[in-house]
């Protein structure tokens, strides 16, 4: 019950909030950990960054994209192209197509985001505080290009127990 009570308030909050532009701040850096494949371990190639002026930007993303991807905004909940969607494949960032989360990880969490446990691989998503609207929160970004996807929260399912809460403005989905 407490759980449903903080989505709701969070949802009611960011829905006055939608599309609310606020400074933005450069994604930080991680460096690439190792991975394991078939038992072995095996070193994550390093991404490589994608960097535009923000006029290049607003001419490549609509500007709905533009307001959620470059400036942070939200889109409102349950407005989004992919909220409810239940077919299988992988979601790829909006605007340089690198891959962030696979329909196998999204689940039903009932905020109006598409929602997953994580993303498809680690190294793709970068983190990074943000205290916004007098909120603690982790906002999650793209690697590559460093848009904004929306947040992470400590409050999903096993075997991770995160919520990794995109807005569905962020991505494009590519049926399997």
């Amino acid at each position: 019950m407490k759980r449903a009570i903080a989505i709701l308030t969070g949802c009611l909050f960011l829905g006055a909030f939608c599309l609310a532009q606020s400074p933005e701040q450069p994604p930080t850096a991680k460096a690439p950990n190792a991975k394991v494949k078939d038992g072995k371990k095996m070193e994550s190639m390093k991404i490589e960054k994608i960097v535009k002026t923000d006029e290049e930007w607003a001419k490549i993303l609509t500007p709905a994209q533009y307001q959620v991807m470059r400036k942070k905004g939200t889109e409102r909940a349950f407005t989004g192209e992919y909220w409810n969607n239940h077919e299988k494949g992988v979601y790829v960032c909006a605007a340089c197509a690198q891959e962030l989360f696979s329909s196998k990880t999204k689940f039903d969490s009932g905020t109006g985001w598409p929602s997953f446990w994580q993303p498809v691989v680690k190294e793709n998503v970068e983190t990074e505080k943000d205290d916004s609207y007098g909120m603690h929160r982790v906002e999650v970004m793209c690697s590559r290009c460093g848009a904004h996807l929306g947040h992470v929260f400590d409050d999903g399912p096993a075997p991770t127990g995160l919520r990794y809460c995109i807005n569905s403005v962020s991505l494009k989905f590519v049926k399997q």
